[in-house]
């Protein structure tokens, strides 16, 4: 079989409303580190009864460094945001079984908030950060 080269591609665009508020933490490095989870909603229409009907996913969702501390200043429940990433695995250990188990989160690279300055508490706006490699916009509607 001739070998075949596979191009290395882990894309991910998402765009929803935070579930909860966004949460910061630090790592024992002192690197910030915000998670959050994403509401993402399909609407589709039912092929046997004709009706609209919504389909939501939840992703988890990760920022690290100086876009998470931003994240975790401005982010709260029900913030519209669009989020560019990657798609990150990582094993955990169950606290009742102490089974390993898989979790699959998107790590942002970008998170553009959806909403107008004065709705989001944002003070200013906020600038990108290209030297970390992730950025946080404010969409001015």
């Amino acid at each position: 079989m001739a070998e075949i080269r596979l191009p290395e591609q882990n894309t991910v665009l998402l765009t929803g409303r935070l579930t909860r508020d966004a949460e910061l933490k630090y790592t024992a490095g002192g690197v910030a580190m915000c998670r959050f989870a994403l509401a993402v909603n399909r609407r589709f229409k039912d092929s046997k009864s004709g009706e609209w009907k919504d389909d939501t996913s939840y992703v988890d969702v990760s920022v690290w460094r100086e876009a998470a501390e931003r994240c975790g200043k401005i982010l709260k429940k029900g913030s519209p945001v669009h989020i560019e990433g990657r798609l990150r695995s990582y094993a955990v250990e169950s606290k009742e079984d102490g089974a390993k188990r898989t979790k699959l989160e998107v790590e942002a690279r970008r998170v553009q908030i959806l909403e107008k300055a004065s709705s989001s508490g944002v003070t200013g706006g906020a600038e990108p950060d290209v030297s970390a490699g992730a950025d946080i916009e404010e969409v001015p509607f």
